[in-house]
């Protein structure tokens, strides 16, 4: 099963915009798939995300779905919080899922990329200001160096095989390549995947996207291979 947690800043986003990607990731991987409509800031800053990531996880588990066999995963806003979801996990003791995959993860609400501005003028999707915005609603006066909020600040030792996806155009760039550097410096199987030209979570348009689809297809791939197959 994937665990799916969708992007849109911690503040919009849902079930229905990323269905048709999270389908197609489940068809890859082949696996089932649970979307999580989790709540969304103002009205509901940090930590009600991760609290709702958490019982999601949880409630797989009550289902008698075992923890090898179940990928956490998400996009931008959704891979932050993959991570911390990860990160509460280990740090409550719980067993930990197969695999994650971060597509295009936001890990630094404090926006420190080089390529924030870099970036700026390829990527149409997320700008430093627009971030500002999101960090500040989803934050409500919360640390943004937080680990379970930037999870680049984390100590990542003890997390499952992890696959990041990234766009060469996209602003979070550095977010991704940072995220699975620090990864792999803890020892986790991190596997860093940047398709070039593209810009932030471009498999959401995976219909007319051929790199869409081949990300996807990637995904599935390493999501199949490393889900527990035991029953």
């Amino acid at each position: 099963v994937i665990l799916f947690l969708h992007g849109g800043g911690y503040v919009s986003g849902s079930i229905l915009s990323h269905r048709g990607m999270v389908a197609e990731a489940g068809r890859q991987a082949g696996a089932r798939t649970l979307a999580l409509g989790y709540r969304l800031a103002p009205e509901h800053p940090y930590p009600a995300a991760l609290r709702d990531a958490l019982a999601g996880y949880r409630f797989l588990l009550s289902a008698g779905i075992a923890p090898g066999r179940i990928a956490v995963a998400g996009d931008s806003a959704g891979g932050g919080l993959t991570i911390a979801t990860l990160l509460s996990l280990r740090d409550a003791g719980m067993s930990l899922p197969g695999c994650a995959w971060c597509l295009s993860p936001w890990v630094d609400l404090e926006m420190t990329g080089a390529s924030i501005e870099t970036k700026a003028a390829a990527d149409p999707m997320i700008q430093r200001d627009y971030l500002q915005e999101l960090a500040r609603a989803y934050l409500a006066g919360a640390d943004a160096r937080d680990p379970l909020v930037s999870p680049l600040h984390a100590d990542l030792r003890g997390l499952p095989p992890l696959l990041v996806q990234v766009g060469s155009a996209e602003t979070l760039l550095d977010d991704a390549v940072r995220l699975a550097g620090a990864a792999a410096s803890a020892d986790v199987a991190a596997t860093l995947e940047s398709y070039p030209d593209m810009i932030h979570v471009w498999p959401l348009f995976h219909p007319i996207l051929a790199p869409g689809r081949d990300a996807l297809a990637a995904a599935g791939r390493f999501i199949r291979a490393r889900l527990d197959t035991v029953a």
